[in-house]
């Protein structure tokens, strides 16, 4: 039959008359009466694509695998997680080509019977929950029920392992046999991952370099390692050990904590950090944190656990670098070894397929308290500013509490923090017992403590004197960062100490001076302010006159009173006491600049606001302290040192650059070669 247009269309408007739409099944048919010339039905049927279908169970397994597994590495953390929750002591992994080619992870622990192997690989099949009320609590590494399933679906797996009571074991590989075999095997489980993607090669192709791969594995194995220091680890790679950490007694843990720390980051890791413990409102924090002199380019070596779990979280990771603000620069990362531990119930971990990151309950309350705690720890000395001290191979700690399975020292009794070194070398205890003085309450008000024309202390007001021109103490009672011998260049500070030659910043070490005083001042109401003999005006443009007007009040507060005595002129009537010697109209524009920045909102409560603050305090400190080239007496130079010893943080600048270095005699010696 054949239509022309005009047929066409008159035999469509006659089948929309009389037409029959019927959905059967998957199949349309349509019934369309043709008028006109040619009269009778035509009969037209088809295909109809669903638009919900079901996915096949081996297609969910492989979508959920691309959310669990990224890696090698991925498939490494939730084997060597389900050996952890398995009781495991002792914990070996093997590794060929990075991983891609085989995967074996063998432990110790209560083994699975021939009942439970082929649930391992049902997906959603767990032993670890059973409520949404364990779902709520859950301390298990692992829980989702997912992991198995998923590697089994894009690699080929075999598992084999026996329970302490069974006469032999079982082994089960599900890409080849659905029943379980008997097995000879000890007591525990292998898991064997072979050819990983080796059905999903596109997977494959977003892989890295075997090295980049086998390094990932490699940290996550150390972190494994230092979040459950009781168990052994071992890492084999191409047959060849990386290393081997043997299982250590809980009653050892606190001697072979260190000893592991320096096996796995270096020696030098735990040569620069110090230790920390501490506890508040259900929250307990332990570990060790790096001085900011260690800061490294990368973050390498920034690992933090929550409850035992290794976690990357974003809150976490802001509140450390938070505490670090003072005193780190701005382009290095802070190194630190920590463990928190809090109920269950007040953290999430079931927001992240890999279980990476956690969601608090309070989050403020934990990001206060690690911001807190860290920030006070990084206050309490310098002793390993000037690289002095080395680690022992035979430590002795100070540890307090005992260590619990799932972490690093969890105790729970008051704030304690101390060096990695339970006895310092004589110069770093004599420093921390000058600082421990020095937090005393002060009787004179802050103004008095900044007579000089430095505003340093000086000999009169507790500083120490110089030897030359007064007689020279014992060598036991030399200060630790010396006397003073010579400023070079107007910039550095050379001064004799016990141990050999210590180097100041003048610049940097009086800023960091300064910018403490103007925190203590201002958080203790106490920005005592001094009229200027000669008020300073300067001129700027009308819209700037304007915005000084507006921020006036601002500016009081912080230590600069000014008015508006023209239209485009601005006068300084007062400064900060603690600032008196600085370039007012400099000063001014300078505190001008960094309110525009950072806008201060003063109705907030103190702790949100006090970051903005501290920020416009550095940038003021920096014109309250000692300029390069303005060459400094030997009594000014000493009143610095001293006053760097009374000085929390006093290690860094505000911008986190070093003020200080130690060179002891041995390493003067080694420089010129004596003895060689």
């Amino acid at each position: 039959m054949k239509l022309g247009a005009r047929q066409f269309c008159r035999a469509f408007f006659y089948g929309a008359l009389f037409g029959l739409f019927r959905v059967h099944g998957w199949r349309a048919f349509v019934f369309i009466g043709l008028g006109g010339e040619n009269t009778g039905f035509a009969l037209f049927s088809w295909n109809v694509m669903s638009v919900i279908a079901r996915l096949p169970s081996a297609l969910v397994n492989q979508i959920a695998a691309g959310e669990v597994v990224e890696r090698p590495a991925s498939v490494v953390k939730e084997l060597v997680e389900n050996a952890i929750d398995a009781g495991a002591q002792r914990i070996d992994v093997f590794i060929e080509e990075a991983g891609t080619r085989l995967i074996r992870v063998r432990d110790d622990g209560i083994g699975l019977s021939c009942d439970d192997l082929p649930l391992a690989f049902a997906a959603h099949a767990t032993s670890k929950i059973r409520s949404l009320d364990d779902l709520e609590a859950v301390a298990s590494m692992g829980f989702r029920g997912e992991a198995l399933a998923s590697i089994s679906s894009i690699a080929k797996v075999r598992i084999t392992s026996r329970q302490a009571d069974a006469p032999h074991g079982w082994c089960l590989a599900p890409n080849e046999a659905l029943e379980p075999k008997p097995a000879a095997h000890p007591q525990g489980t292998t898991v064997e991952v072979a050819e990983l993607f080796y059905n999903t090669p596109a997977r494959r192709k977003f892989l890295r370099t075997d090295r980049t791969e086998f390094l990932q594995i490699d940290l996550l194995m150390r972190r494994f390692a230092l979040a459950h220091p009781c168990k052994g680890f071992s890492l084999t790679h191409q047959a060849r050990l990386v290393f081997d950490l043997p299982l250590v007694a809980m009653a050892q843990a606190a001697e072979q904590l260190p000893v592991r720390i320096a096996a796995l980051l270096g020696d030098e890791f735990l040569n620069r950090a110090r230790r920390i413990d501490s506890a508040a409102s259900g929250l307990s924090l332990s570990g060790w944190i790096a001085d900011p002199a260690y800061a490294r380019a990368s973050t390498d070596q920034q690992l933090f656990f929550c409850n035992g779990r290794i976690v990357r979280d974003r809150l976490i990771g802001f509140a450390i670098r938070r505490a670090y603000s003072d005193v780190l620069h701005h382009a290095r990362q802070p190194a630190y070894v920590l463990a928190l531990t809090l109920d269950p119930r007040a953290v999430d971990v079931n927001v992240h397929p890999t279980k990476a990151e956690v969601r608090f309950r309070d989050a403020r309350a934990v990001q206060d308290f690690l911001f807190r705690e860290i920030h006070r720890a990084l206050a309490q000395g310098v002793d390993a500013a000037g690289g002095a001290g080395q680690f022992d191979s035979e430590p002795r700690v100070e540890w307090r509490g005992e260590p619990t399975p799932s972490g690093l020292n969890l105790a729970t009794d008051a704030r304690s923090y101390s060096s990695p070194r339970a006895a310092p070398i004589e110069q770093n205890q004599g420093y921390l017992n000058l600082l421990a003085t020095s937090r005393a309450p002060v009787a004179a008000p802050l103004p008095a403590l900044c007579s000089s024309p430095l505003a340093y202390g000086t000999p009169a007001q507790g500083g120490v004197a110089s030897p030359f021109g007064v007689a020279e103490g014992d060598a036991a009672e030399v200060p630790p960062l010396g006397y003073a011998v010579a400023h070079l260049h107007g910039v550095y500070i050379l001064a004799q100490n016990a141990q050999g030659l210590v180097i100041v910043d003048a610049h940097a070490a009086a800023e960091r001076i300064m910018y403490e005083r103007l925190k203590t001042a201002f958080a203790a109401k106490q920005m005592t302010l001094q009229p200027l003999l000669l008020p300073v005006s300067f001129s700027v443009s009308e819209r700037e006159a304007d915005q000084y007007a507006e921020q006036k009040d601002a500016f009081a507060r912080l230590g600069v009173v000014l008015e508006r005595v023209a239209p485009t002129r601005i006068r300084i009537t007062a400064l900060a006491a603690l600032l008196r010697h600085a370039d007012a109209e400099a000063l001014a524009r300078t505190l001008f600049a960094a309110l525009i920045e950072a806008p201060i909102a003063w109705d907030e409560p103190q702790p949100l606001h006090a970051e903005p603050i501290h920020a416009v305090l550095s940038r003021m400190a920096c014109h309250g302290s000692v300029r390069a080239n303005r060459i400094l007496t030997r009594p000014e130079m000493d009143a610095l040192l001293r006053d760097m010893e009374r000085t929390e943080r006093a290690d860094q600048c505000n911008h986190g650059r070093p003020t200080w270095r130690q060179f002891s005699m041995t390493d003067l010696d080694r420089l010129f070669m004596r003895g060689q």
